[in-house]
């Protein structure tokens, strides 16, 4: 029997990279997989590679930002087993040059709207007395960059918030963990950060950048059962970069 199986999950930011990965991996095992994003022909994607996989995928577009799109979602996703809250932006800037537009879109998608989706979704996983929600942060929530004050901060907030609710969900059978990725080979990550990508991921104990593939593998674990007694963890699925 697959992981996942008779399970329903919810990917947010799932048209491509990290995301695309992790709704097609939980759909592999099992899951029916609603998932979101902005971009439709991306998200036909993203279902195209799911049913090959022999999964079962359903796109609705949304943008985390919107607080109506996020109460929407919820409406029309309905009860959750399984909450990943992938979607997230990075524009990197200086603290002196940050603008006040940049900043409210990246707490808007990254914290505001992962916060106010989970409170939509959470009462019936409590109903239920069962369920496992999944925040992938960063390590860039515990390691300091030069420009990427507001990004860090916003991710900071996110393992904040999985270990606030692992706490306020725990008495009810609800797991809450993050994954925090290090340098993850997507195609988004490449073109924001350039050439410094590769120093980055070479910098890791590994030597390597991670594939999205392999973040996938750390959601779907702590996704299912097999980490039945774990929550409030962050898993740092970085390569080793933060024990250097």
């Amino acid at each position: 029997m697959r992981t996942l199986e008779n399970k329903k999950a919810l990917v947010t930011g799932a048209t491509s990279g990290i995301g695309r990965a992790i709704a097609v991996k939980l759909a592999e095992e099992g899951a029916t997989v609603y998932f979101t994003g902005r971009r439709a022909e991306l998200g036909k994607e993203t279902v195209e590679l799911i049913e090959k996989a022999g999964g079962t995928g359903h796109f609705i577009v949304s943008d985390i930002a919107s607080i109506d799109d996020v109460r929407r979602l919820a409406a029309e996703v309905g009860d959750v087993d399984v909450l990943v809250n992938n979607a997230g932006i990075f524009p990197f800037s200086t603290t002196p040059e940050q603008s006040l537009e940049d900043y409210e879109r990246v707490f808007d998608v990254n914290v505001r709207g992962t916060y106010f989706l989970t409170a939509a979704l959470a009462p019936a996983m409590v109903a239920k007395g069962k369920g496992s929600i999944v925040n992938v942060s960063s390590i860039a929530a515990v390691v300091g960059t030069p420009v990427g004050s507001v990004y860090n901060a916003s991710k900071a907030a996110m393992d904040a918030l999985t270990r606030s609710w692992a706490v306020e969900f725990g008495a009810a059978g609800i797991r809450v963990n993050s994954v925090a990725p290090g340098p993850i080979r997507t195609e988004m990550a490449v073109t924001s950060v350039g050439e410094m990508f590769d120093g980055f991921s070479n910098s890791t104990p590994l030597g390597r950048a991670g594939e999205p593939e392999e973040i996938a593998e750390a959601v779907l674990f702590l996704a299912s059962d097999k980490s039945s007694y774990v929550t409030g963890a962050v898993l740092h699925a970085d390569g080793g970069y933060v024990a250097t």
